[in-house]
């Protein structure tokens, strides 16, 4: 009568035993939805974050909202606040945005860039501003072009000069070379004149050599005649 009680206990705690493992795999290891929109869901990417947008330093110095159809942002960004502090003080925020938008986009980067500058130079100089720099670059102009045309005529003084002495030192070599032939000229005239005999052993005339030997015979066919 004993045993009935005993094989009692023995199903409830093998039934108390599979009951906790079963608990704790289904909460170690979630179940598996076999759902295609679920695995769909958990497989799609996160959406990215929203970039932030950088006011212009136009619309940070003026606090105002600033979007990314304001014109001056390409051209006044945040980092550079002097820029637009210069430009502003000069021409104003308004202005320069109405001037912008007057330009094509290939030429706004250049028109800012002069605004700049001018604002620069007004602040610098009020009264004449970009005016004084452009008198004073032109007074510099006019020297150097001074300067250049005194050189040119220094140059040509010089290749004058040059082409003088070319031609003197050309005039002194021919003279040079008459007077080397002249007495040689000088000595055939006299001793034809005089009738008597060349005072030097050989003498030329018409190419031809006429030489004397010992004796006082001529070399030659006989005395030639002086064209003289």
């Amino acid at each position: 009568m004993a045993s009935p009680p005993f094989s009692l206990t023995m199903d409830d705690s093998v039934s108390n035993t599979t009951t906790t493992a079963t608990a704790t795999l289904l909460t170690t290891f979630p179940p598996i939805s076999s759902s295609p929109s679920s695995s769909a869901n958990s497989c799609s990417p996160s959406p990215l974050p929203a970039v932030a947008f950088s006011p212009c330093a136009a619309c940070k110095a003026l606090r105002r909202r600033c979007g990314a159809n304001c014109v001056l942002v390409p051209y006044f960004p945040s980092t550079e606040p002097l820029k637009f502090k210069l430009a502003h003080r000069v021409f104003g925020a308004s202005n320069i945005a109405k001037f912008l938008q007057e330009l094509p986009s290939n030429r706004r980067a250049d028109a800012v860039e002069s605004m700049v500058y001018e604002a620069n130079a007004r602040i610098k100089d009020p009264v004449y501003g970009c005016a004084g720099l452009i008198f004073q670059l032109q007074k510099e102009v006019s020297a150097l072009q001074g300067e250049l045309a005194r050189a040119q005529a220094n140059c040509a003084i010089l290749q004058a000069q040059h082409a003088n002495l070319q031609f003197a030192l050309a005039g002194c070599m021919k003279m040079a070379g008459d007077d080397l032939q002249q007495p040689c000229l000088t000595e055939t005239a006299a001793a034809a004149s005089s009738g008597g005999i060349f005072s030097s052993p050989c003498s030329f005339q018409d190419g031809t050599a006429y030489c004397m030997d010992a004796g006082g015979r001529h070399g030659g066919d006989g005395w030639p005649e002086v064209p003289w």
